[in-house]
């Protein structure tokens, strides 16, 4: 009689399997790194201060960029919006009032 107790069989290993999970514990992800894109400058100071922020984004883990992110694209929707309250030319009025009297139109008597 044997001396080994029946049991289950072990499982068999594929061949690698100890080296890639030695190779997972030991896996040490490399840092944020900058992505290289070239920013170039609008000539708007506001446009190109936000532009220069997104480099933020270079030194942050992935789920950093989401805070660069949104600040940068709520400075540059502020940017836009700003563009359209600047003062500019008068709007014609909605009620169509005259601003000259049109050469063709008679002039006004007073009698």
């Amino acid at each position: 009689m044997s001396d080994s107790l029946p049991g289950p069989e072990p499982e068999p290993v594929e061949p690698g399997a100890a080296e890639a999970a030695a190779e997972a514990e030991t896996y040490d992800p490399v840092g944020p790194a900058p992505l290289g894109v070239e920013r170039v400058p609008t000539g708007d100071a506001e446009v190109d201060g936000l532009l220069r922020r997104l480099g933020d984004a270079d030194h942050l883990a992935t789920d950093g960029h989401i805070e660069v992110y949104e600040d940068v694209h709520r400075g540059l929707r502020d940017a836009l919006t700003a563009l359209d309250a600047r003062p500019g030319p008068p709007a014609p009025s909605p009620m169509g009032t005259p601003s000259a009297p049109s050469p063709h139109s008679p002039p006004y008597n007073r009698s």
